[in-house]
């Protein structure tokens, strides 16, 4: 078998001494070619030249989720085609790798690498369904190009978050949870929409959903983890459905507190609930539309400011080696 190795050096979790390490336990069962990154989105590029080539059998992501977006973005750049695409496989070396770890893989790199040989050995892989933004046509989005996510997306008030973790890191501070815990609480102070939501969901044959401060989608559960715990918005989420969405269309002080605390208790059975809270799931399409610009993320990466955006799920997207 012939492998891509993408390699993100920024990797949280894995050092140079540790990475040397897994490539070579790769390298002792297939012809490996290890690349390393070298600006953001490397390995986007490197993805798409391994879905153009004819020798690629599989490409192994080690990173975080940014590093597996890319990557998943770079395999399908001309769209899915799980039976004759690479495989994808991956070893988590991020701060919190939602997008393994709901695969069923070890949350340490030494393990899963382990768990991807004998998956190998034992020619296990699955099809998983991704989820897919557009630039709604018609809007002034309409020419924002594609993107596809792996595990969640959001418009509006978790996306700032996210947005406000970026600028910390980039200003050199570690990724840790409780700096994510920090931006929350800057975010909700700032919060200009927090009572009066400006976002609106319209899905085919139904009515539309108006006045949400956030929209979290799903393509999996859980939504993210914290430290050892899993945090559920759309426990029914799952590789194998559409997507699924939770809106919230209040962010008091006293909203904030009742859905956080429903966020930390949360379990594959019930996730945040209540008057102010609307769960879809399994949706094949939706658009989400703003009054104002909010901020988007996907798979953890502040995509910017959008007025509209189209998501799609689609089935059977991606092989995946497991």
């Amino acid at each position: 078998m012939r492998a891509l190795l993408v390699v993100n050096p920024a990797a949280t979790t894995t050092s140079a001494r540790r990475r040397d390490v897994l490539i070579h336990a790769l390298a002792s069962e297939m012809k490996l070619e290890a690349v390393t990154t070298e600006y953001r989105g490397h390995a986007r590029d490197l993805g798409r030249q391994a879905a153009e080539s004819d020798d690629i059998d599989m490409v192994v992501a080690l990173g975080g989720d940014g590093t597996v977006n890319e990557v998943v973005n770079g395999l399908l750049h001309a769209g899915p085609a799980p039976d004759r695409l690479p495989g994808l496989a991956v070893v988590p070396g991020g701060s919190t790798n939602v997008f393994a770890r709901a695969l069923g893989l070890p949350n340490d790199p030494v393990e899963a690498t382990g768990a991807l040989l004998d998956a190998l050995r034992e020619n296990r892989e699955r099809i998983v369904g991704l989820g897919l933004t557009s630039g709604t046509p018609g809007t002034e989005d309409e020419a924002v190009p594609d993107r596809w996510f792996t595990f969640n997306a959001g418009l509006g008030f978790d996306a700032g978050v996210v947005g406000r973790v970026e600028q910390q890191r980039e200003r050199g501070k570690k990724s840790t949870h409780a700096l994510y815990v920090r931006q929350v609480v800057r975010q909700f102070l700032g919060e200009p929409h927090r009572r009066h939501g400006t976002i609106t969901l319209d899905r085919p044959g139904a009515d539309p959903v108006e006045d949400l401060v956030v929209a979290i989608v799903s393509n999996t559960s859980p939504w993210t983890f914290l430290g050892n715990r899993a945090m559920y918005t759309s426990p029914k989420a799952s590789f194998d459905t559409g997507i699924d969405v939770l809106g919230l269309s209040r962010l008091s002080t006293a909203a904030v507190a009742r859905y956080g605390t429903q966020l930390l208790t949360s379990s594959p059975e019930r996730g945040p609930h209540g008057k102010h809270a609307v769960s879809l799931h399994d949706l094949d399409r939706f658009t989400l539309h703003s009054k104002a610009p909010l901020p988007l993320q996907m798979d953890g990466d502040h995509l910017g400011l959008r007025t509209s955006v189209t998501f799609t799920g689609v089935r059977r997207a991606l092989r995946v080696i497991v």
